[in-house]
């Protein structure tokens, strides 16, 4: 959202006094940062779903992997390993899969929706803007009658030109004030509108971690049969590795 007031030759008389219009812009201003940090929100939170998903796949895809991978046939104990495994991925894919589709309906669909409201708010400072030019146009259009003398013809002109800038005087200041109202109450409801949002995103967040504690304790429990730390592990892997680099077809020349 941009505001770039128009530039047109000014009146000798203030139309608005400087507190007014500082008023106006301090309150357009917070509005214009607002639709900022919403799109931005919105367009992070998209992010942040869609590196979810893609994570919970490639977990399905890796113990899929594992469990089609020719050692399997040749180590029953193996093969049972990564079949829990590739059921708890499978499990664990599906619960992100219903965290993300509760984040989009409570969060992400809602921040669009409000993103979707500041076209029209711009629009209304826009047609605030143009009322405005209109207002300075005539009012400098009444000064130059009031300084010509007052012959019979300049007096008709300026009659003709008060009443061509009363309405739209009148317009100008419904809409100013329209706005000056209206402007801090659209700001202040964004806390109303956005904490259920952000409620439901820490539940949703809260239930997808419990199931996952649960997952993988569970997973835990069937395959750490031997109970190694790992450090025990590490020195297992490192042992086993030099044991194959020791054999004559990996040996350095």
């Amino acid at each position: 959202m941009s505001w770039i007031p128009f530039k047109i030759g000014q009146p000798k008389k203030q139309i608005l006094s400087k507190t007014v219009e500082r008023d106006f812009e301090r309150e357009y201003d917070k509005l214009q940062k607002l639709e900022d940090q919403t799109k931005k929100l919105h367009k992070d939170m998209k992010k942040s779903t869609e590196a979810d998903l893609a994570m919970s796949k490639a977990a399905v895809k890796i113990s899929a992997d594992l469990l089609s991978n020719p050692l399997c046939e040749q180590d029953q104990a193996f093969l049972e390993s990564m079949r829990v495994l590739d059921t708890a991925m499978r499990r664990m894919d599906s619960f992100n899969q219903e965290k993300v589709n509760q984040i989009q309906k409570t969060v992400i669909d809602p921040l669009k929706k409000y993103s979707g409201v500041f076209p029209s708010l711009n629009m209304a400072v826009k047609r605030r803007e143009q009322a405005l030019q209109d207002y300075k146009r005539l009012q400098s259009k009444v000064e130059k009658y009031e300084e010509k003398e007052k012959t019979g013809p300049a007096m008709v002109k300026l009659h003709q030109a008060r009443e061509e800038l009363r309405p739209v005087r009148e317009d100008f200041e419904v809409k100013n004030k329209q706005l000056l109202d209206e402007m801090p109450k659209f700001y202040h409801s964004r806390i109303d509108y956005f904490q259920p949002s952000f409620e439901a995103l820490i539940r949703a967040q809260v239930v997808y971690f419990t199931e996952m504690y649960k997952i993988f304790s569970e997973l835990t429990d069937e395959i750490d049969q031997a109970g190694l730390t790992d450090e025990q592990r590490e020195r297992e892997t490192e042992a086993k590795l030099s044991e194959l680099r020791a054999l004559s077809i990996v040996a350095d020349d």
